[in-house]
């Protein structure tokens, strides 16, 4: 029983930061947020929805640093520079619009067959440089 509360609790952590990100998204574009706000969000948002981390994930331990630090430090820090009233807004706007949202596997499935290329081409370099 405690593992099940434990995923919930993941599952629903992890589903508001989803929502934060998307929050800063539509906070980036507002024209009341600074200019030093919209780069720093910028950077931050590109990095969360990149396929492409800092750690790849399939490094142990490491791989989820980025996910689990990184994103979450970044993200609280991009809301502090953000005007209160701008990250309400878009915090309403970002609920709205991740309501019901159909997962999208199309996308999910070429990040998957990016990394699969990667690794096999790391794979076959690795196998040449043996021979």
């Amino acid at each position: 029983m405690r593992a099940r509360e434990f995923w919930a609790t993941w599952k629903e952590q992890s589903r508001k930061l989803k929502r934060e990100i998307y929050a800063l998204y539509l906070a980036y574009r507002d024209p009341r947020v600074p200019w030093y706000a919209k780069l720093f969000t910028a950077c931050l948002v590109g990095y969360a929805f990149s396929p492409v981390d800092l750690i790849p994930d399939f490094i142990p331990v490491l791989g989820y640093l980025d996910d689990l630090v990184i994103i979450p430090v970044g993200v609280a820090l991009a809301i502090k520079m953000i005007p209160q009233p701008v990250m309400l807004d878009c915090r309403e706007k970002a609920h709205l619009a991740l309501q019901d949202k159909p997962v999208n596997w199309i996308a999910g499935g070429v990040i998957v067959l990016f990394w699969l290329i990667i690794i096999a081409i790391v794979i076959t370099f690795i196998f040449r440089r043996l021979k």
